[in-house]
C-alpha cells in the first residue's frame, strides 16, 4: 500500500466516515469507498441521502460554449454516479417502505427507472405486454419494483395529506418546491394513466411459480463491466438477492388489495377484489412467517383492511352471527334498524370490541341524519348516546356533553333505558373493582343532578344500584341530596338518615307499589296486591300506574266486579299484557293473559271469552313477527280459531274492533281466499264491515285471472271504496241569510271511515291484495276531471271508468290516500317495480322531476339486475320513456333526452334534434355520446358541432360515428347487441346520478 493509501486509510478509521464536505461523493466516487461508508452506517449524510445526491449530480444539466443548457451528457462519470445510486437501494434490499419514506417521487421515478434500464427492459415496450415467466428473473423483478411502486405511489396520493407550518419565505427555496410540486403531479398523471397495466403486470406476476432475484451490489458490478467479461451470470443464472416465490406474491397481493380498495370509493365492485386480495395475503404471511427478511407488510394495517372489507363485502358464506360487530353495524345502518345497534352497543359494553372512535362517530352520522329532519332518530341518538357513555364510565372517561344535554329533561322512559344499559353492561359477580366504582360512581352523579325525587327512588331502588353501593354509601348520598336544596326534603325533623327511619306502613305501601309498577311475574304481581290489601281496604290499586290502560269496552265489565282484590288483579294483568304485547314482549305477554284467562274463567264466562280473543290476536301477532316474516304459514290450528272468531255469536260478549280487523288481515295475507269467498256466514257480512271489505278483495283476487265481463265483485269493491271516499253535503244558512255549504271529510255514507280504511290496509302484506286496492285508489284518482297526468297501475282496466256524481267524492282525500298506501307498499317491498312506478307518476304528476326519475330509474334496475338485463317493455312503455323524457327537458338536460328518444319504439327524431339545438345543458354532453347507437343522430351531431365551430366535440361525434359495431351493414343481432350495451350503460350512469 502506497504511503498516500495509507494516510487515507487511516484517516477514514480514525474519523468515522466524514468525507470533505465539499465534493464527498466525488471522495467516494474516485475511491470507490461506498461499500466501506455504507457498512460503517455512517449516520451523515444517511444512505438512503447517498441515493438523492448521486441522481442529483447524475442529472445536473451542462452548459455549452454558447452559455446553452444542456441535458446531462451520458458520460462515464454519471454512468457510475447512477450505478452509486443503484448500489445503495441494492445495500437497502430495495425496501421500498424504506424508499418512500425518504425520497420524493421523482427521485425514486428516476431510481426505478434506472434500474429498469440497467436490467435490460426494452425501452418504449408497454410492461403489459411482456411475457414474466420468459424474462430473466432480475428483468422481471425490477419490472415488478417499478409496477408496485406505481400503484403504491397512486394509493399514497389519494390519502390527505397534513401542510407543514412554511417557514419564512425565500424565493430560491419556493421555486424549487413549486418545481418538484409540478413534477410530482406530472409523473402522477402518468402513473395513473397507466395504472390499468400495473395492475394487470401484477396480477401476472401472481401466477408465476419460480424464485426471483433482485440485483445486488455485486450483479450491479457485474453489469457495469465489459460485456465480455459478464459470462452471462446475471441474465440467466441465480445471481442477486433471492426472492421466494412466496414473498413476492405476498406484497404483490397487499399491495393489489390496496389499489382495488382505493378504486372501492368510485366502483363498490372492486372491493370484492380487495378482500380477496388482503385474505390471500394473510394466508401468506401465515405460511411464511412474520420474520421474514424480504417481505415487510405493515400486519396492523393489513388487520384494518381485512376488517373493513368484512363491513363493505361481508361474505355471503357468513350468517349473522358470525360477522364482525362492525360488519353488524354497518348492515343495520345501512337498512335502518338503528334498534339492532342499540344492542349491539349494549353487548359491546361487556366486550370493549368496538373502538370509543368508531362508536362516536356512529353516534355524528345519526345525529345528522336526525338534524336533517328524520324525527324518528331522536330517541335512537338518546340511546346510542346512553350506551357510549356507559362504556366511557366504565373505562374511565369523563361523561360526554352530548349525554348531559340529552339528560336535561329525563322522564321515566329514559331513565328505565338508562338503568337497563347499566344492567346489562356489567356482569357483577365477575367484574374488576375499578369497573364497579366507575359505574356506582356514575349512578351517584346521575342521582346528584335529578330533581325529582320519584326519579332519584327509580335509582336508588334499582337492583344495580343496591347492590354496587354499601348501606353507609346510600346514607352519605341521602344526605349530601339533602344538603343540595331545599328542594329534596326528605324529613323535616333531623335524623341520621332516610334508611334510619322505621318503616311505616305508607313508606312499605310506596315500596309495593313500585314493585308492582315494574313487575312482570303474574304469580309476584299477585303477592303484592295480596300483601297491599292486607294493609289497607280502601284503596283501588289499578289507579296506581297511569300508564294502566285497557280498551274501554273492556274496562266497564272489569271495573264491575265486586270483589276488590280480584277487580286490581284482573285489571293490572290485562294493562299489563296489553302493553308487552304492544311493545313486542310476546314470552311476558302470553305468561300474563294465561294467568288473567285462568283466574276469569272460574266466575266470568264473559272474561273468559275477551281473554280468548286477546291470547288469539297474540299469537296472531307473535306469528307475524316471528316464522311469519320467513313466510312459514300458520299452523292449522291457528287458522281454525280465526275462523272461530270470525263466526262468534255470543251475545253481550265485548268486543275490540282491531281483533276483528286483524283476524280478516290474517287471512287475506295467508290467501285463504277460499273461505272469505264461500264459506263465510251471510250474518257476519252484515254486522263486520272488516269482513265485508275482505270478502270483496279475496273474490277479485280469485277473479282477477278471467274475463272482465265476470269482474262483478270488482264492480262491487269499487262501490264500496267509493262510497267510503264520499263526502256528505250539509246545507247551512248563516247570519246573513245566505246557505253555504259544508263538506264533511269524513263521510257516514261508507261501511267504516277512511282513517279505518287506511289503518286496515296497513295490516296487510299480500302482493296482489296490496296492488289490488293501489289500482283501484289509482284509477280513483285518475277520474277526476282536472286530471292532468294520469297515474299508472297493474289491473288497472278491471275497475269502471266514470262515477256518476263527481262531486260526492274527496279527491283531495283520495290523492292523500294513494301517497300513504304507495309509501305502505314500498315499505314492505322496495323492489316492486310496478309500485315504484306509481311513486314515481306521483312525482312526475307534481312537478318533482328529480325524484321522479330516481323512481323510475329504480324500477328499471329492480327488474334488470341494475341493468345487465335488458329492462321489460312493460315496465319501460313508452309513456313511461315519455315521461323520463320530459323529466330530463326540464331539468335541462337536454343530451340525456335526445338518448332517451332512442329508447321508444318509434324514435322520435324531432324532440331529440331540438333537444341538442339546446346549447344551455345542464347535462355532460358530449361525454353522453358514447351512448348513442342511432346513426341519424350522430350525424346530426356532427353537423350541429360543425356549423357552431365547435371542432372539439364534432371529433367526438365522428369517432362514435366509426365504430364498427353501429355500421348498418351489420346484421340486425349485432346492431341490436350494440344498442343494448349502450342502454345497459347508458342507464347505469343515470342511476349513479340520481341514486
Amino acid at each position: 500500500m502506497s504511503a498516500e493509501a495509507a494516510d487515507r486509510e487511516a484517516a477514514t478509521s480514525s474519523r468515522p466516515c466524514t468525507p470533505p464536505q465539499t465534493c464527498w461523493f466525488e471522495f467516494l466516487l474516485e475511491e470507490s469507498l461506498l461499500e466501506k461508508h455504507l457498512r460503517k452506517a455512517c449516520p451523515d449524510p444517511a444512505p438512503v441521502q447517498l441515493i438523492v445526491q448521486f441522481l442529483e449530480q447524475a442529472s445536473k444539466p451542462s452548459v455549452n460554449e454558447q452559455n446553452q443548457v444542456q441535458p446531462p451528457p451520458d458520460n462515464k462519470r454519471n454512468r457510475i454516479l447512477k450505478l452509486l445510486a443503484l448500489k445503495v437501494a441494492a445495500h437497502l434490499k430495495w425496501d421500498l417502505d424504506i424508499l418512500e419514506k425518504s425520497l420524493s417521487v421523482p427521485v425514486l421515478n428516476m431510481l426505478l427507472n434506472e434500474l429498469l434500464c440497467i436490467s435490460k427492459v426494452p425501452a418504449g415496450t408497454k410492461h403489459v405486454d411482456m411475457d414474466l415467466a420468459a424474462l430473466p428473473p432480475t428483468t422481471a423483478m425490477a419490472i415488478l419494483l417499478y409496477n408496485r411502486w406505481a400503484i403504491r405511489t397512486i394509493v399514497q396520493s389519494s390519502f390527505p395529506v397534513k401542510q407543514s407550518k412554511p417557514g419564512p419565505p425565500q424565493l430560491n427555496v419556493m421555486n424549487q418546491m413549486q418545481q418538484e410540486k409540478e413534477l410530482t403531479e406530472n409523473i402522477l398523471k402518468v402513473l395513473k394513466e397507466q395504472a390499468g397495466d400495473s395492475i394487470l403486470v401484477l396480477e401476472a406476476a401472481l401466477k408465476l411459480n419460480k424464485d426471483l432475484y433482485v440485483h445486488t451490489m455485486r450483479t450491479l458490478d457485474l453489469l457495469a463491466m465489459e460485456p465480455g467479461m459478464v459470462n452471462g451470470e446475471t441474465d440467466t443464472s441465480t445471481a442477486g438477492l433471492k426472492i421466494k416465490t412466496e414473498e413476492m406474491q405476498c406484497q404483490v397481493c397487499y399491495d393489489l388489495g390496496a389499489v382495488y380498495f382505493q378504486q372501492g370509493s368510485t366502483n363498490s365492485a372492486v372491493y370484492e377484489n380487495a378482500r380477496e386480495k388482503f385474505f390471500r395475503t394473510k394466508e401468506l404471511i401465515a405460511e411464511i412467517g412474520s420474520l421474514s427478511l424480504h417481505c415487510t407488510i405493515d400486519e396492523k394495517r393489513l388487520a384494518g383492511y381485512c376488517q373493513a372489507c368484512d363491513v363493505l363485502v361481508p361474505s355471503s358464506d357468513n350468517n349473522s352471527q358470525q360477522l364482525t360487530p362492525y360488519s353488524q353495524v354497518h348492515i343495520c345502518l345501512r337498512s335502518g334498524s338503528y334498534q339492532e345497534v342499540v344492542q349491539i352497543f349494549i353487548e359491546d359494553n361487556l366486550t370493549f370490541t368496538l373502538p370509543v372512535q368508531f362508536r362516536q362517530s356512529v353516534l355524528r352520522e345519526l345525529f345528522q341524519k336526525a338534524q336533517q329532519g328524520n324525527e324518528a332518530l331522536d330517541e335512537i341518538c338518546f340511546k346510542v348516546c346512553v350506551c357510549n357513555t356507559v362504556r366511557d364510565i366504565l373505562e374511565g372517561r369523563t361523561i360526554s356533553v352530548q349525554f348531559n344535554q340529552l339528560f336535561l329533561r329525563p322522564n321515566k322512559e329514559k331513565i328505565d333505558f338508562l338503568l337497563e344499559v347499566c344492567s346489562r353492561s356489567i356482569n357483577v359477580e365477575k367484574a374488576s373493582d375499578s369497573l364497579k366504582g366507575n359505574m356506582a360512581a356514575f349512578l351517584k352523579n346521575v342521582c346528584l343532578g335529578l330533581e325529582d325525587l320519584q326519579y332519584v327512588f327509580m335509582i336508588s331502588s334499582h337492583e344495580l344500584f343496591i347492590t354496587l353501593l354499601k348501606d353507609e354509601e346510600r346514607k352519605l348520598l341521602v344526605d349530601q341530596m339533602r344538603k343540595r336544596s331545599p328542594r329534596v326534603n326528605l324529613c323535616i325533623k333531623p335524623v341520621t338518615s332516610f334508611y334510619d327511619i322505621p318503616a311505616s306502613a305508607s313508606v312499605n305501601i310506596g315500596q309495593l307499589e313500585h314493585q308492582l309498577i315494574l313487575s312482570v311475574d303474574p304469580w309476584r304481581i299477585r303477592q303484592i296486591l295480596i300483601e297491599l290489601h292486607g294493609m289497607t281496604s280502601d284503596r283501588q290499586f289499578w289507579t296506581v300506574s297511569n300508564k294502566w290502560e285497557v280498551p274501554s269496552v273492556y274496562s266497564g265489565v272489569i271495573l264491575g266486579i265486586k270483589d276488590n282484590l280480584t277487580r286490581d288483579l284482573v285489571y293490572i294483568l290485562m294493562a299489563k299484557g296489553l302493553h308487552c304485547s304492544t311493545v313486542k314482549d310476546f314470552p311476558h305477554a302470553k305468561q300474563l293473559f294465561a294467568a288473567c284467562l285462568e283466574l276469569v274463567t272460574e266466575f266470568s264466562p264473559k272474561l273468559r271469552q275477551v281473554m280468548l280473543n286477546e291470547m288469539l290476536l297474540l299469537d296472531i301477532h307473535t306469528h307475524e313477527a316471528g316464522m311469519g316474516q320467513s313466510g312459514e304459514r300458520p299452523p292449522s290450528d291457528l287458522i281454525s280459531r280465526v275462523r272461530g272468531y270470525l263466526e262468534m255469536r255470543l251475545p253481550d260478549i265485548p268486543l275490540r274492533q282491531v281483533v276483528a280487523e286483524e283476524c280478516v288481515a290474517f287471512m287475506l295475507n295467508w290467501r285463504e281466499n277460499e273461505y272469505l269467498t264461500l264459506q263465510v256466514p251471510a250474518f257476519l257480512l252484515q254486522s263486520n264491515p272488516y269482513v265485508k271489505l275482505g270478502q270483496l278483495l279475496a273474490a277479485t283476487c280469485k277473479e282477477l285471472p278471467g274475463p272482465k265481463e265476470s269482474r262483478r265483485t270488482a264492480k262491487d269493491l269499487w262501490e264500496v271504496i267509493v262510497q267510503i271516499c264520499s263526502v256528505s253535503n250539509q246545507h247551512k244558512r248563516g247570519n246573513d241569510g245566505r246557505v253555504s255549504l259544508i263538506k264533511q271529510r269524513e263521510s257516514t255514507l261508507g261501511i267504516m271511515y277512511r282513517s279505518e280504511l287506511l289503518s286496515f290496509i296497513k295490516k296487510l302484506r299480500e302482493p296482489l291484495v296490496l296492488t289490488i286496492i293501489l289500482s283501484l285508489f289509482v284509477k280513483l284518482h285518475n277520474v277526476r276531471e282536472d286530471i292532468v297526468n294520469d297515474i299508472t297501475a297493474e289491473h288497472i282496466s278491471i275497475w269502471p271508468s266514470s262515477i256518476p256524481n263527481l262531486q260526492s267524492v274527496d279527491f283531495e282525500a283520495v290523492a292523500i290516500t294513494v301517497k300513504e298506501l304507495v309509501r305502505y307498499t314500498l315499505s314492505i317491498n322496495p323492489n316492486n317495480h310496478a309500485w315504484l312506478i306509481i311513486q314515481a307518476d306521483i312525482y312526475f304528476a307534481t312537478n318533482q322531476h328529480s325524484a321522479a326519475l330516481h323512481y323510475y330509474l329504480q324500477a328499471g334496475a329492480v327488474c334488470s339486475d341494475f341493468f345487465n338485463k335488458a329492462v321489460p317493455p312493460d315496465v319501460y312503455t313508452d309513456q313511461v320513456i315519455k315521461r323520463m323524457i320530459k323529466c330530463c327537458s326540464l331539468l335541462n338536460c337536454h343530451t340525456q333526452v335526445a338518448i332517451l328518444c332512442q329508447f321508444l319504439r318509434e324514435i322520435d327524431y324531432k324532440t331529440a334534434f331540438k333537444s341538442l339545438q339546446e346549447q344551455n345543458s345542464h347535462d355532460a354532453m358530449d361525454s353522453y355520446y358514447d351512448y348513442i347507437w342511432d346513426v341519424t343522430i350522430l350525424e346530426y351531431l356532427t353537423y350541429l358541432h360543425h356549423k357552431r365551430g365547435e371542432t372539439d366535440k364534432r371529433q367526438i361525434a365522428i369517432k362514435a360515428i366509426g365504430q364498427t359495431e353501429l355500421n348498418a351493414s351489420n346484421p340486425e343481432e349485432v346492431l341490436q347487441l350494440a344498442a343494448q350495451r349502450r342502454k345497459k350503460k347508458f342507464l347505469q350512469a343515470m342511476a349513479k346520478l340520481y341514486f
